[in-house]
């Protein structure tokens, strides 16, 4: 397969990752100093939730990489070997961990949407959870269809 067939999924991929960069370098940032200099009412809150978010960024930027990796097999035509099963795994793995780390913080961010009347920080809790689960039951399904095509590639190479 040629290589210009995944390019656009890895500018995809790429410019998936910047906005997440922009946030920890600027955004975050810019909101713990907001809380402090403004004295918001939830900036007691607002340590855990900055450091769950900075947490979670890991996961992600692991997943984007293990994204790209899967496309380099699909390059190499190699996406039908064991080496794509465990980056769907690991992508897999991080989905589940920003899962919990989200689950974690809802009741910092329940707490934070009551003390400054912002009802709608928690429904962001939410949509990541709910995002971050739908990827990893996605990339459970597709591992164990690869699993399935390789066993049958190698039952089919055996019979041949």
């Amino acid at each position: 397969m040629k290589q210009t067939s995944t390019v656009f999924l890895r500018i995809v991929i790429f410019l998936m990752g910047i906005p997440i960069v922009g946030l920890c370098l600027f955004g975050l940032p810019w909101m713990a100093k907001e809380a402090v200099v403004g004295e918001m009412a939830a900036a007691r809150y607002l340590a855990p939730v900055l450091t769950g978010m900075y947490a979670s960024a890991i996961p992600f930027f692991f997943a984007l990489f293990q994204a790209t990796r899967l496309l380099h097999y699909i390059d190499r035509s190699t996406a039908f070997s064991e080496l794509s099963v465990q980056a769907l795994k690991k992508i897999k793995h991080c989905a589940v961990a920003i899962t919990i780390i989200y689950l974690a913080l809802m009741p910092f961010l329940v707490l934070m949407a009551e003390a400054d009347d912002a009802p709608g920080v928690p429904l962001i809790g939410l949509v990541i959870i709910f995002a971050s689960l739908v990827i990893a039951v996605f990339a459970a399904v597709l591992q164990k269809l690869l699993k399935e095509a390789i066993e049958l590639k190698s039952e089919l190479d055996l019979t041949i």
